[in-house]
């Protein structure tokens, strides 16, 4: 008779290890404080966020990892089209920066929809190598140390992804005041562009 020993702490480490990871800047969370700015399509982009997030920890967990080391060119294939896609989305904010009339907050105006927001999210989620190592590889290994409990430790990994997305993006909007200012949005989509193109150049450089 096989006997497993669960460890409740294992959920509080994955908690705290999940929020070490992903409370950093980076294309994913910038795009997710703007759409929180701006009060369009949150809890879209947030549950996208989260659960991609989830999968990406069960997967780890599973052993998917093992796949990036046994298909080679699968993970340059992601580093590319992640890298090209950065680039896009950097020149789009890098425009907005020098549009400001454009960049009045809370003014109606033409924006994308549901769906261009949600391929938009996906693609800034599924197409970053570096999601897939810090979650599938890093904190899948990291589980899988906790035994019988890495469950347990995915689960508070998983809370901890869902507590952040949806902290940033409902929480965005106590920032409103500052950003009913065009100055603000043209400092704030300048710095998304400097990010999205110093992680595609560092996607580059790691070929």
């Amino acid at each position: 008779m096989t006997t497993t020993s669960l460890d409740p702490l294992a959920a509080l480490a994955g908690l705290g290890f999940g929020l070490s990871l992903i409370v950093a800047i980076g294309a994913q969370n910038a795009f997710v404080l703007r759409q929180g700015l701006l009060r369009r399509h949150v809890l879209s982009v947030v549950a996208v966020c989260a659960l991609s997030d989830v999968a990406l920890i069960a997967l780890g967990i599973a052993g998917a990892g093992v796949v990036f080391d046994a298909v080679p060119w699968l993970a340059t294939a992601v580093r590319l089209a992640g890298a090209a896609f950065l680039l896009v989305y950097a020149v789009l904010a890098a425009r907005r920066a020098f549009r400001p009339a454009a960049l009045t907050a809370g003014e109606e105006r033409s924006s994308p929809g549901l769906a261009a927001t949600i391929l938009t999210c996906l693609a800034l989620t599924w197409l970053n190598p570096h999601v897939y190592l810090d979650t599938v590889v890093l904190l899948g290994t990291v589980a899988n140390t906790h035994g019988d409990s890495r469950w347990l430790f995915g689960a508070g990994a998983a809370a901890g992804s869902i507590l952040w997305f949806s902290a940033l993006g409902y929480g965005a909007r106590l920032l409103q005041p500052l950003f009913a200012r065009p100055r603000a949005w043209r400092i704030l989509d300048g710095v998304i562009a400097l990010v999205m193109t110093a992680i595609a150049v560092s996607l580059l450089l790691g070929l």
